[in-house]
């Protein structure tokens, strides 16, 4: 199941730019195998707080979260193993549907038939989307240095 989450309103934004540093910091002077945290509720001084036990890791992807939050960008939470359609795999990339089948079908992106649907892993579309990257960024650079030798000879 994938969410997607809004960007954070102005308020929700400092606040997780605050717990950001405050969870960064424990984590940074942090050894231990789990983390105690207590939580208050208003129970008119009666019991014990609450208190979680959790993983150092679960609280760097907390950070992250929190990080991605106090800069008010949205986010989505994917499940690793999460497949997609030709169509979401385009959508997700900002091209047409019939690129991606291109991409496939030339070998550049992989994918599993499912009687006649193709389905792409997300890890891979990852995968596809930073060799794409590179790539650009390569061509980038070959152009410029190119053009630099083309000013040079004039």
């Amino acid at each position: 199941m994938n969410q997607i989450l809004d960007p954070a309103s102005e308020m929700e934004a400092e606040m997780a730019g605050a717990a950001t540093a405050c969870l960064v910091a424990a984590l940074d002077h942090s050894k231990a195998k789990a983390i105690k945290i207590t939580i208050e509720v208003d129970r008119d001084g009666k019991g014990e707080a609450p208190v979680l036990l959790l993983p150092p890791r679960a609280l760097h992807f907390l950070a992250d979260v929190l990080r991605q939050m106090a800069k008010r960008e949205p986010m989505m939470l994917v499940p690793q193993k999460l497949e997609l359609t030709t169509q979401q795999a385009a959508a997700l990339l900002n091209v047409s549907r019939p690129f991606v089948i291109k991409e496939i079908e030339a070998g550049r992106l992989k994918c599993r038939l499912i009687n006649r649907h193709r389905r792409i892993e997300f890890e891979e579309l990852m995968r596809y989307k930073d060799e794409q990257k590179q790539r650009s960024a390569g061509a980038l650079k070959q152009l410029n240095d190119l053009s630099q030798e083309m000013g040079e000879e004039l």
